[in-house]
């Protein structure tokens, strides 16, 4: 079976399955029909499968003409029929795993693929699990579940996990590019699943166990939420002395060695960086044992809406002026620049703890005209100078290129920036609050501009 599927790898006779047609899936499964492979994509949302077998596209990163064009070659197909499966040589798994409310992993998801894959399983298969979860879940969920179906790992069928690395509107690192890191149950496993993914991807790197590949992803985002829960705390640090946060920031990364610019913001988004530390500290909680780093991270970055809101409401005060009954007017709500992703947005939380407070919340959004959360809609108001000056405080969350910031500050009152966005343009009628100390667009410290370049090892919030 080995000799059999590296031929079909090789040959790109082997037929590729991708499940789940989301934010990592769908990208996916352009690389494997770019690369030559027949590629059914599966996804329950018929929704979805409707959409992108019209040659339509619901991923930001991935342009409909993309879609169309492998459609239309015959190399991609999307389907909601599980039978489908069953003519896959090899299964990429990518769907959602989310946390349940009290921070377990809820496994739902994965569970229901991998049953889905043992009804269909066949000798001759290899499977990938790639959605982010805890060291062990493939060897203790996906494994046993292809050997109920009588086949046996490493011999009939190949199971490895390969984490994925998407990062939403990134123009440089995309899926081709960025190194995919896999480890497999046995040698042949690693072997089998390292052909496939250098087929389309440009590296790949093998590691001894699929323990080993899931602690990888979760090692990566921990120390992201780690890093940005550090400068989080500088930026309280530094509104309480006063001193402007970006300066220091922006001096300190001038440093070419022992220092990676992290920049502060409202809280932290996405489906990563939220989350990912939790898989771990769920993990270790059941062999009795503290993930402290991850907790303190967790409690300063959840807390930053908190903060925010304080800023506004000092702002407001300044002006004689409650929180009850004002008017803000919140821009950017999508969890980073210059994409439409709202899961896990700081943006969310702000808006709700202002509304809970009495404000008359209102938001603009280039990417996001309108959203459901817990079934209601909302719809996002045009950036006009009329609503720049109606409002009685204006937040920026979401730092988007599109949105006219001199416009921002020439006709709103008061600013509270939580991105910095606002600092190197002229000054304007507003009064612009960053997140840690007060200055005035436009005026104040050098711009950080006028500093020496930063080192080119910076990751940016």
């Amino acid at each position: 079976m080995r000799e059999q599927l590296l031929g079909k790898i090789a040959d790109r006779s082997a037929v590729v399955g991708v499940v789940g047609l989301g934010y990592v899936g769908l990208p996916l499964a352009m690389e494997f029909a770019k690369a030559g492979f027949q590629v059914i994509g599966y996804d329950v949302s018929q929704r979805v499968v409707d959409l992108l077998n019209r040659g339509e596209s619901h991923i930001q990163d991935v342009p409909a003409a993309e879609v169309a064009a492998q459609v239309q070659a015959g190399r991609f197909v999307a389907s909601a029929d599980e039978p489908r499966l069953r003519e896959c040589d090899a299964i990429s798994i990518a769907v959602p795993t989310p946390l349940s409310k009290t921070r377990d992993p809820d496994m739902a998801f994965v569970l229901a693929v991998a049953d889905a894959i043992r009804r269909q399983a066949r000798p001759g298969m290899v499977v990938v699990l790639e959605s982010t979860t805890y060291p062990g879940t493939t060897r203790e969920l996906l494994q046993p579940r292809l050997e109920e179906a009588g086949l046996t790992v490493g011999e009939d069928v190949f199971v490895a996990f390969s984490p994925e690395r998407v990062d939403p509107g990134n123009e440089k690192w995309h899926t081709k590019n960025t190194p995919k890191v896999l480890g497999g149950i046995t040698p042949a496993c690693v072997e089998v699943a390292a052909k496939l993914y250098e087929a389309c991807i440009d590296t790949v790197v093998p590691v001894s166990s699929p323990e080993a590949a899931e602690l990888v992803k979760l090692l990566e985002n921990t120390f992201r939420a780690v890093n940005i829960g550090l400068v989080n705390e500088i930026a309280i640090i530094c509104d309480k002395l006063g001193v402007d946060v970006w300066e220091v920031i922006d001096a300190a990364a001038t440093k070419p060695f022992g220092f990676m610019k992290f920049t502060p913001g409202p809280g932290i988004g996405g489906h990563c960086i939220p989350l990912d530390p939790h898989y771990l500290a769920w993990k270790m909680r059941t062999l009795n044992y503290k993930t402290r780093f991850i907790d303190l991270a967790s409690e300063i970055n959840s807390s930053m809406p908190d903060f925010v809101v304080e800023k506004v409401a000092h702002a407001l005060n300044d002006r004689r002026k409650a929180v009850n009954g004002s008017r803000v007017l919140v821009l950017g709500i999508a969890y980073k620049r210059d994409i439409d992703d709202m899961r896990e947005s700081p943006a969310l939380d702000v808006m709700r703890l202002l509304e809970q407070r009495g404000a008359e919340v209102t938001y603009h959004d280039p990417h996001v005209a309108s959203y459901r959360e817990d079934g209601h809609s909302r719809s996002g108001v045009p950036l006009t100078v009329e609503a720049l000056e109606a409002a009685d405080a204006v937040v920026v969350v979401t730092d988007h290129r599109a949105i006219d910031w001199q416009m921002v500050v020439d006709h709103a009152d008061v600013v509270i920036d939580t991105r910095n966005a606002l600092s190197k343009l002229r000054p304007g009628r507003a009064v612009v609050l960053s997140l840690a100390s007060a200055h005035v667009a436009g005026a104040g410290v050098p711009a950080a501009g006028a500093l020496p370049a930063a080192p080119a090892r910076v990751a940016a919030h």
